[in-house]
Formats: structure tokens, sequence, C-alpha cells
């Protein structure tokens, strides 16, 4: 038997939603399982692979542990990893490489769990759901604590949202404890009260496809003024990004990658803004233009 899990990158706070919104993006991690390959066998592939080499494969950690979850012993198999998603910079390789694991051992197993099982236990392994809910359902996802199922704001294989997220990748790259690490024990009520506010009306804008709303919403003052001490680049970018045209721009997960969402009219425009006011501070990086994954993580099968 042999198979590819496909799961895609994803954005995880849009600003104000910290560690509760996730939108998925056309960027794939890959994970090939043969169980008539060598036994055991890890192999790093892609251009990301020099980064990992020397890391435990995430994809492997979670199958093992949803085997011993349920009381299985997964077979012997040879994994191939192809790391599409840029590590360590605010794009969701980990979770999309945690969630392949997961469907791979399901599949291995027949365990058949549901899309509700999945994310479950990907929540669990990872500690919070906004990354692994849109890596596994595609789309944009709110994650609710308390509520078993992602809450689909912009439903899989749905495109009528008609956004384009530009993004601009740092060559340097960020670490999720150290950006977790600057936040403060406390916030201001104002700024509490401000991100209610502006993740509600992003939640909203997303659902209902209101650009107005989306453009308000993608404001913090949860994480991103903290944040920004780590990423000088972080505001001059956003404004950047704006001022080219852009709906809304945000730190990306926790960084360094910044994300804009923009009409795809724009996006050349927005891109080419980003490119330059990295440049002038001396930031090394590329910008990329990314479709919104419609689809979650999935298994192709080959003969």
């Amino acid at each position: 038997m042999r198979f590819t899990v496909r799961a895609p990158a994803s954005s995880a706070n849009l600003g104000p939603g910290f560690d509760a919104l996730g939108l998925a993006l056309d960027l794939w991690n890959e994970v090939v399982v043969d169980t008539d390959g060598p036994p055991d066998s890890v192999t790093w592939d892609g251009p990301e692979s020099a980064l990992l080499a020397d890391r435990e494969n995430l994809s492997l950690k979670a199958m093992r542990l949803l085997a011993a979850e349920h009381g299985r012993t997964l077979p012997p198999f040879a994994l191939t990893a192809r790391t599409g998603v840029p590590v360590a910079r605010g794009l969701g390789s980990s979770a999309a490489a945690l969630v392949a694991g997961l469907l791979a051992a399901d599949r291995l197993l027949d365990l058949n769990l549901s899309q509700t099982d999945l994310y479950a236990h990907a929540w669990r392994m990872e500690g919070h759901g906004d990354n692994v809910g849109a890596a596994l359902h595609g789309g944009a996802i709110l994650a609710v604590p308390g509520v078993p199922a992602a809450v689909q704001l912009v439903p899989p294989n749905d495109t009528t949202l008609g956004l384009l997220a530009v993004l601009f990748i740092p060559e340097v790259t960020g670490a999720t404890w150290a950006a977790r690490a600057a936040l403060p024990a406390l916030v201001p009520h104002p700024d509490a009260a401000f991100n209610l506010a502006t993740a509600c009306g992003l939640a909203l804008g997303l659902r209902t496809n209101s650009h107005p709303l989306i453009a308000a919403g993608m404001r913090d003052r949860l994480h991103e003024p903290y944040r920004a001490r780590l990423f000088p680049h972080l505001e001059p970018l956003e404004n950047a990004a704006r001022a080219a045209g852009a709906l809304g721009a945000c730190l990306s997960g926790a960084g360094p990658s910044v994300l804009a969402l923009v009409d795809p009219a724009q996006a050349s425009t927005v891109a080419a803004a980003l490119a330059d006011a990295a440049h002038h501070l001396g930031v090394v990086g590329e910008p990329v233009t990314l479709t919104l994954a419609c689809q979650g993580a999935h298994i192709v099968e080959e003969p």
C-alpha cells in the first residue's frame, strides 16, 4: 500500500483572533507512506528539508500518538516527508505535518475517525485549534474552547471570498516560544475590548464575505504590539500593504511572516509594496501570493 497525505499551510490569528482564527493557504506539506518500503525509514524532501533533518518528524510522532491512544500498533512502513511550507515562519508547517500524520495513521489503521475526532486529537496534540483546524478543514475556521468541531467561517470548497493572500516571508526564522514569551501577563482593559470587537467583526466578515468588516477587523492590540519588538518590520510592512490597497494586514501566526488579504486586482501592487518596504528595512525575504486553500488535508491514493 502506498498513499500520500497533503495538508495545507495556515495563517493563525489574522490580527485580533489570537489562538482562535485560522486560514488555510494553498501551499502544502506532504507525507508519503509506503508499506512496501524499507521499514522504519524516514526521508526528508523539499526546500525546507535542511532545517528539519535533525528534528523529530512531527508526522511520525502524531501517527504513533494516535495509534497508542487507540491501543493499536502501526504496521511497518517507510515515510517520506515533503516540506513545501516554510518552517518557523508563522505559516503552520508543524500543524500541517501533525494533521498529515493523523490522517496517515487513520488510513493505515482503518480507524475511520470523523473530522471532529481528528480535530480533537489535533487540538490536544498541538495545544490550540487555530492552525490545525485550518489545515484539517481548509477555508477559514474559528476554534472555540469547549466546542468539539471547528466553526467553519469559509467552508471547504467555497470560493466566494474572492481574496488572495499576499505574504512577505523573511529568510530569517522565528520561534513560537519566543513570540509567546514576548506577551505580557496582563493587557489593558481597553485593548481587550478593542480586540473583542475587531475579532467578532473579522469572523463575521469572513463568514458573510463583507470586505469592509474584514478590513476593519484585521487590527490587533493583544499580541502584535508586543511581538513587534521581536519583528521591527511588522508595522512598516502592514502600513505599506494597506497603503497599496490591501484590505488588511497582520503578523502571520507567531511570525515573522506578514500576511495581507487583498482583492486580486491589487495583489501585484501589494506584493511590490511589501518587497520595497522590506528592502528599505534591510529585511531579506520574498513576497509570495497565494490563493486560499478551499480543501483541507486529504489522502491521495497511489497505484
